[in-house]
């Protein structure tokens, strides 16, 4: 398999993609396509000794002299620069040169690239960014978590269908659980497109085709009352941001609490144990990246401050997904996706 990785996108990069992707070869015997500025590449690859055969896996550096910046328009920025790294490895993805691509790069262009390049599942509305978040025993798919802040009733079905085969073949969960995001959990909640969105996933559930358990709010989210959260970009990037920001603020706030006197101190290297299990179910470096559920050809996400251990980990998750059968199992069920055929 190759998967070819954005060498220059993202906060840390070129250093931690590149050291990246050289622990993924080693790790996942597998070949990773480097794409960015060689000379650069090509240094850092001197200076840490790593030549293009590691044991067991192989790296390639395919040269774009051009860089996708966090601050350029998402809608144009590849037209504007074809010689990218993001667009030139989205351009090797659509010739078959690769079977996946991740990138660490502007979200928004990426996205963009993905659907120009990958295009979408035929018959999928809209392309849906879909990260894990952690919740009360375990994790929970967010979908959709920034892509489309605008949506109909039909996109929401469909990113719940794909957000339970997600689960379902990614996961290893039997009849994922879907909720969709809302202000109240009875099912008169909500403004026209949660109400009409709740009519469809109701179908779909009596159907037998999704296991949907009615509406969730967000604290519902947080304590694992289902393992595909659906919503509309706009809702699912607030509910995401503010959970991230409420996880840093509480870490910060019981450090403070340890630190305050030598007896509290003392207290913290007794339940230490404890507490770095509670950090670990925070770390998004083991999660590696979000897929862009509906693009016809594997596109993974990797978080804008990635390091080399989350470079590593978008890798496996793009192997993973890659072979999962996720975009082929959306194909077959994409009839019941459909306003009127969900039932």
């Amino acid at each position: 398999m190759k998967i070819i990785l954005d060498a220059m996108g993202g906060d840390n990069a070129p250093l931690a993609a590149v050291t990246g992707a050289a622990m993924a070869a080693q790790a996942f015997k597998e070949e990773i396509i480097l794409v960015g500025d060689q000379d650069t590449i090509n240094g850092i690859l001197r200076e840490r000794r790593w030549d293009g055969a590691l044991p067991g896996g192989k790296l390639t550096v395919v040269h774009a002299p051009d860089v996708v910046d966090m601050h350029d328009d998402p809608a144009t920025v590849l037209r504007h620069k074809p010689e990218s790294s993001m667009a030139v490895a989205l351009k090797m993805l659509k010739k078959g040169e690769g079977d996946a691509v991740v990138s660490a790069g502007n979200t928004g262009a990426l996205l963009s690239g993905a659907t120009l390049y990958g295009g979408r599942i035929k018959g999928i509305r809209r392309a849906a960014l879909a990260p894990m978040m952690p919740c009360r025993g375990g994790q929970v798919m967010l979908v959709d978590a920034g892509a489309n802040t605008e949506c109909t009733p039909e996109y929401l079905l469909q990113f719940a269908f794909m957000g339970s085969l997600y689960m379902e073949r990614m996961a290893g969960l039997k009849k994922p659980r879907v909720g969709l995001v809302n202000n109240g959990t009875e099912d008169t909640k909500g403004d026209p497109l949660r109400r009409e969105t709740y009519a469809l996933l109701r179908a779909a559930g009596d159907a037998g085709r999704i296991n949907f358990v009615g509406n969730v709010e967000g604290s519902g989210v947080a304590f694992g009352e289902c393992d595909v959260a659906v919503c509309d970009g706009f809702a699912g990037n607030i509910l995401l941001k503010t959970l991230e920001g409420v996880a840093k603020f509480m870490g910060g706030e019981i450090k403070q609490v340890f630190l305050h006197s030598l007896m509290t101190k003392l207290g913290y290297l007794a339940c230490k144990k404890g507490m770095d299990a509670f950090q670990e179910q925070f770390n998004q470096d083991k999660i590696g990246g979000a897929p862009f559920l509906g693009v016809a050809r594997p596109v993974i996400k990797a978080h804008g401050s990635s390091n080399e251990t989350a470079f590593m980990n978008a890798v496996r998750q793009a192997i993973a997904y890659t072979q999962s059968g996720m975009i082929e199992a959306v194909q077959q069920n994409i009839e019941y996706m459909t306003v009127g055929k969900a039932e």
